[in-house]
């Protein structure tokens, strides 16, 4: 008796995931097919905007995986830094300006620099995790900014002339752009979802309640947060080499203690209870962002401030929590 009922708990579990996860991929792509569908319709300054979002919302991801894991990374900016002058440099350096092999630069490099880095950084926890990234994005901001051949302060402009080796004009380069990033934080939010649903995945939870047990069970918690952080400096790369071809400019603020810091703030305001989650946070960031400093551009520090606190004091789980609310009603 208690055999079958422990099959058909199985069986009932395997179910629930099987429709959590074409739920989740159902509503990725409806949400996929409505950014494109809405594209032609909509303004530039609009669809900018969503681009530099989605862009970061990378970023934001990859922190997420991260802070499932029990770690929060001070130092993103590191990765996303170098993952914007990876695309930046392929043009302006190497001549080569194609927007798929720019952000094929922007992965491969952050991948690069992330699986050695990855090797110190899985023995460290809690602040000195944090302290210890945050340090490696100072590193990269200092050598940019003290070098003169990459623009120093000022960086330089991003050459974008051809996608998969078809030209691009620059009156379609903003949606070219749109699309790009829209297909990306779809793919990128679907393989996130399907990692943690995997055994790998559930074990980041587990590492973050209790190491000791982890190890007792036989998984290496080092391989785990080497996984994960290696996953998440790629998706920071990604969107550092997506972000870069939007604006058309880049500089080494990329890579300031700010930047990453706004990568962590949009993490807790978005919360850890989906993987749109952050996106939905970053598009409600750059918004109020936006919106603050064309209005109040002397005060716009302190509009994103109280409306950053009061999502916080009301929505402690963050934005996603008022869609469990909503299904729990």
């Amino acid at each position: 008796m208690k055999i079958g009922s422990g099959a058909s708990a199985l069986i009932s579990g395997s179910d629930m995931r099987a429709k959590s996860e074409k739920h989740t991929f159902g509503t990725l792509l409806f949400v996929l097919g409505v950014l494109l569908a809405a594209m032609p319709f909509l303004p530039q300054w609009s669809i900018f905007l969503l681009t530099v979002a989605l862009a970061k919302g990378l970023v934001v991801l990859g922190l997420m995986l991260l802070m499932r894991t029990g770690l929060v990374s001070f130092g993103q900016g590191l990765y996303y830094g170098l993952g914007a002058y990876a695309a930046a440099m392929l043009g302006s350096v190497f001549g080569v300006a194609d927007v798929a092999l720019m952000i094929l630069a922007s992965v491969v490099v952050t991948a690069a620099v992330a699986a050695v880095l990855g090797l110190l950084m899985a023995r460290y926890r809690h602040i000195f995790f944090a302290m210890l990234t945050l340090a490696f994005s100072m590193v990269l901001y200092g050598l940019l900014v003290n070098t003169a051949a990459l623009g120093s302060t000022d960086g330089f402009k991003v050459a974008v002339h051809t996608i998969f080796g078809i030209q691009i004009g620059e009156s379609t380069q903003l949606y070219v752009f749109f699309a790009l990033a829209s297909a990306f934080a779809f793919l990128a939010a679907w393989g996130v979802h399907r990692y943690l649903a995997s055994h790998l995945g559930r074990l980041s939870m587990a590492v973050r309640d209790n190491e000791l047990r982890v190890e007792y069970l036989g998984a290496s918690v080092r391989r785990t947060v080497y996984i994960n952080y290696l996953l998440s400096s790629i998706l920071a790369g990604a969107g550092g080499g997506l972000a870069a071809l939007a604006i058309g400019h880049i500089d080494p603020d990329a890579a300031y203690w700010s930047a990453s810091g706004e990568f962590v703030f949009v993490t807790v305001l978005s919360g850890t209870g989906s993987v749109m989650a952050p996106f939905l946070g970053s598009m409600v960031f750059e918004t109020i962002r936006s919106f603050a400093a064309q209005y109040f551009p002397n005060l716009w520090q302190v509009i994103l401030g109280i409306a950053m606190l009061l999502i916080i004091l009301f929505l402690p789980g963050g934005l996603w929590t008022m869609f469990r609310l909503e299904r729990t009603r």
